[in-house]
């Protein structure tokens, strides 16, 4: 079982060359992420002069967070795994797929991403305002906690279905295109709602720039709670399994 393979790691770990050069390719991998995807919800503000939001706006957010994604984990996964996201560290953790203290410096590593991100968004678009994250109208946070758990769970199982089983065979070559674009299909669902976050680095960025921290732990507990089933779950009934004889590549 999954929790079974948790491990905290050695003491000297974080200070090997493997484990700094890993973190920073998560760091330059969020600030890839962030600055692409929260740039362009900032770029649909100044054209619309921070009009309301429209269909045609989110389907922007999509489309800019799918595509920047998918980037940022090709940059990073032969170096890190290309995480990008501190709940997909998490899940890597729970699964036994990742240490305790290399989590922790991954998860160093993505939210200073994440902040130097939106400082360079505030400074290259002249002062404008890095939006946090913000639960809409009529939604309470326990309704948000769940949109992050199940979308959350969505990416996690994405990730561990097309990355990390042993069995993916040539499936692992797609693996970035399937995260990205299940980020951007759950943006498409969530993003009305509570602007689809998936991944506590990206809200923490604009919080801190902004220093907004209404709700914020919503995204936080949402996405941790969603990774964690999603790792257990997958690791339980489909990598401990010995039941499933995966097909030849040539027969797909």
């Amino acid at each position: 079982m999954a929790i079974n393979r948790i491990a905290i790691g050695s003491p000297g770990e974080a200070s090997r060359p493997d484990a700094i050069r890993a973190a920073f390719a998560e760091f330059f991998s969020m600030v890839i992420f962030v600055f692409a995807g929260q740039g362009s919800g900032m770029a649909y503000g100044k054209l619309t002069g921070d009009g309301p939001a429209t269909p045609s706006g989110l389907v922007a957010a999509s489309l800019s967070h799918a595509f920047a994604l998918f980037v940022a984990v090709s940059v990073g996964a032969n170096v890190s795994g290309g995480h990008v996201n501190p709940a997909v560290t998490f899940g890597a953790f729970i699964g036994g797929n990742i240490t305790l203290l290399r989590a922790i410096l991954y998860w160093i590593a993505q939210l200073l991403g994440a902040v130097v991100a939106c400082l360079l968004l505030k400074v290259s678009t002249g002062g404008m305002e890095t939006a946090a994250f913000s639960l809409s109208h009529g939604v309470a946070p326990w309704n948000a906690v769940v949109f992050e758990i199940v979308m959350t769970f969505g990416l996690v199982y994405t990730v561990y279905a097309t990355a990390v089983d042993p069995k993916k065979g040539d499936i692992g070559i797609i693996a970035p295109l399937a995260i990205g674009l299940i980020v951007g299909a759950n943006i498409l669902v969530g993003g009305a709602f509570d602007g689809a976050s998936m991944n506590p680095a990206v809200s923490f960025g604009p919080a801190v720039v902004s220093w907004t921290w209404t709700n914020h732990w919503v995204y936080w507990v949402g996405p941790f709670i969603g990774a964690a089933i999603a790792a257990i779950v997958y690791d339980t009934i489909f990598i401990d399994s010995n039941g499933h004889e995966p097909l030849p590549s040539s027969d797909f």
